[in-house]
Formats: structure tokens, sequence, C-alpha cells
């Protein structure tokens, strides 16, 4: 314990208390959403290079953006359905094969990989950067429907 310089102990001020709290529960927060860490050995968030490797493997991709959106670009082979119909539509997804959610940012992506993973899903990630980033990357995109 600190010492003033009398010598007798300084008691930690209870802000001080108060300010590590507050970071052990955001941080205890971070990591129960997704965070860095994986949830069934599958990485919360990978990156454009790692998700366009995963669906040249095969991986389901599923873009949770709008149709708008969508029309202006795509990834190749990637499935559309917009966040806000996704927990309804979640029969539409394979349950044996694994899911790279997308967005434009990755944002609405994380939140996507989390509607899945509560629902049950095990093997669903999201791609950090989102299509923005794809396209950055001067990696294949479509246009239309």
């Amino acid at each position: 314990m600190p010492r003033s310089k009398t010598g007798a102990r300084r008691a930690i001020p209870l802000w001080v208390w108060g300010v590590l709290a507050l970071i052990i529960i955001v941080a205890g927060v971070f990591v129960l959403q997704g965070g860095l860490l994986t949830r069934d050995g599958v990485p919360a968030e990978v990156s454009v290079s790692e998700a366009a490797a995963k669906r040249d493997q095969g991986a389901f991709v599923l873009d949770v953006r709008q149709p708008e959106e969508w029309q202006e670009a795509h990834i190749p082979g990637a499935t559309l359905i917009p966040l806000g119909d996704l927990p309804n539509r979640l029969n539409e997804l394979p349950k044996d094969q694994e899911i790279v959610v997308v967005c434009r940012s990755g944002n609405r992506s994380a939140t996507g990989r989390d509607i899945l993973r509560d629902a049950g899903f095990t093997n669903v990630t999201s791609m950090a950067g989102g299509v923005t980033q794809w396209k950055a990357q001067g990696l294949e995109l479509v246009t239309g429907p």
C-alpha cells in the first residue's frame, strides 16, 4: 500500500477502484461477445484474405447488407440476407458448412455472426473490413442481382 511522506499508509482512492472495476467489466463483455478469442475453435473475425481463402475452400459467404448495397457490388458466390431479416431466415443457412458473414465495413457482419452463434451455428465468423476492404485489396466483385 502506498505511504505518505510521513510514513503513514494511504488508502487507494475509491475512484481508482471504480475505474479498475469498469475496465474489468468492459474486458469481460468484449470477451463474451466474441472479442479476439474463439468460440468452438472458430475465430470471431477473420481478415479479408482469410475470408477469401475460406470462400475458395467452400465456405458459405453470407452478406447481411441491404439489397441496394448488394446490387452495387458483392462478393461472387455470396448469399444476401439483410441483417434485419436474418433471425427469420435462419433455416436458409447451412448448419454443416462454415459461414463467413460480410457487410460493408465489418460492423453488421459481427452482429450477424452473433445472431447465428446465439441460434446454435458453431462454425461461423465475421470478415473484418467488409466489402469495402475486399474491394481495396483488388479482389473480384460483381454487380447487379
